[in-house]
């Protein structure tokens, strides 16, 4: 999702916004994300180009922030809505100096704060997912000998 004004012929360059040390031209939604997004946040008929509208939206407005320090790649959206997201530098997209601007990837959705209370600590879902994941590994690997 890139900003709709900015369309001309290389007259200006293109449009970014800051979140914290990136500079962010362009959203990229996952099919994952899509799929997170209709059964955690929002189960009406939901496409990529409006997530990416919304999320830009709200990237413009500044309120999407780094969710926890530690973890570098966990946002939080009106702080309610956490999200996991990934840069990397865009290929096309440069600013007037010529430095390239970043590409957000957007992996998952995790839900809202208000609903799921397991997001507030971070560091505990995280343990309960990765021990979840390991038990149902465990669980498999039993039932196959």
């Amino acid at each position: 999702m890139k900003e709709k004004r900015t369309r001309r012929w290389n007259t200006y360059e293109a449009f970014y916004v800051e979140l914290g040390n990136y500079k962010v031209a362009d959203i990229h939604i996952t099919k994952h994300a899509l799929e997170r997004w209709k059964e955690r946040v929002s189960q009406e008929q939901a496409s990529y180009s409006s997530i990416a509208s919304f999320l830009w939206d709200r990237l413009k407005q500044e309120a999407v922030q780094l969710y926890y320090r530690a973890e570098d790649d966990l946002y939080i959206v009106d702080e309610d809505l956490v999200f996991v997201a990934q840069f990397e530098q865009s290929q096309k997209d440069r600013n007037l100096l010529g430095e390239p601007l970043d590409r957000m990837t957007v992996i998952t959705f995790l839900g809202r704060l208000s609903e799921v209370v397991e997001l507030q600590d971070i560091k505990r879902y995280y343990a309960w997912l990765r021990h979840t994941r390991r038990m149902n590994l465990k669980k498999n690997a039993r039932t196959t000998k």
